[in-house]
């Protein structure tokens, strides 16, 4: 047998140091084991609303923090969270801010490192891994393929407040392979039209994955032309996955939903 080379990090640096931990797309079992570590460990989690709430089981010692946004509503203000991860650290206390996906990719965790560096506090990043791979990746649809696709686009689909959604839309038609655009399904339209009106095929395929990695996962898939009507009951959080990879679906489609074992057994 193989061994597992793998060693738990006994030393952990002084009390009052952050760690903003990627919890993952969605199923707990994506979690890495640097974040489990700092789960068990953590005298404070402050928690998202799309991290994975079994992976709160992990830490019964913990005081539980919940700073979750829905889209539009934001109870508690991204300064606001900036200003609890600093205050609890400065108690002497080990934070585990624990983000949805991966916290530099679109999870705002770079504004919240920043206010902890500019606050002097001791941080960690554990990187986790990211909806805009894990989603396709358990619809069958891998975002690169030798042959098809040798490019792809991490895009946010949702500017804050009402502001319009502005991208490079010429660059991002007829520059880049695959495109996968996170929170973008209330844009669906907008998305699809801008992206043919800058010269994408009107039938390039198009999948959108709702709850991706998930027992309530849900694949809708169609083209530029007409996605926005298939995917009229898709709802947040989905994912949407733009280019040719999506015709692997259909052959390489290989999870089939389950209800999940609670974690705290």
């Amino acid at each position: 047998m193989r061994e597992n080379n793998y060693t738990d990090r006994t030393e952990y640096p002084p009390a009052g140091t952050v760690y903003l931990v990627g919890a993952g797309p969605g199923d707990p079992g994506l979690l890495t084991l640097r974040g489990l570590e700092c789960l068990q460990k953590a005298d404070v989690v402050v928690h998202d609303r799309l991290a994975n709430h079994q992976l709160l089981a992990w830490s019964p010692q913990a005081e539980l923090i919940d700073v979750g946004k829905q889209p539009n509503h934001h109870p508690v203000p991204q300064p606001r969270i900036n200003a609890i991860l600093v205050d609890e650290a400065r108690k002497g206390k080990m934070v585990v801010r624990l983000k949805g996906g991966d916290p530099f990719v679109f999870g705002r965790g770079g504004e919240e490192a920043l206010a902890l560096s500019e606050a002097g506090i001791p941080f960690e990043i554990v990187p986790g891994v990211t909806s805009a791979i894990a989603a396709p990746a358990y619809a069958g649809i891998p975002v690169t393929q030798r042959g098809l696709a040798v490019s792809v686009a991490f895009i946010t689909g949702h500017c804050a407040g009402s502001e319009p959604l502005t991208l490079n839309w010429q660059a991002l038609a007829q520059g880049v392979d695959t495109l996968v655009f996170l929170m973008g399904v209330q844009s669906l339209a907008c998305i699809a039209a801008s992206l043919m009106e800058a010269g994408r095929p009107t039938d390039t395929p198009v999948a959108l994955v709702e709850q991706g990695t998930l027992a309530g996962q849900k694949i809708v898939v169609g083209t530029l032309e007409d996605i926005a009507d298939k995917a009229v009951d898709i709802k947040p959080p989905a994912i949407i996955v733009v280019g040719e990879v999506v015709r692997l679906h259909a052959a390489l489609e290989w999870f089939s939903p389950s209800p999940e074992p609670s974690l705290a057994g």
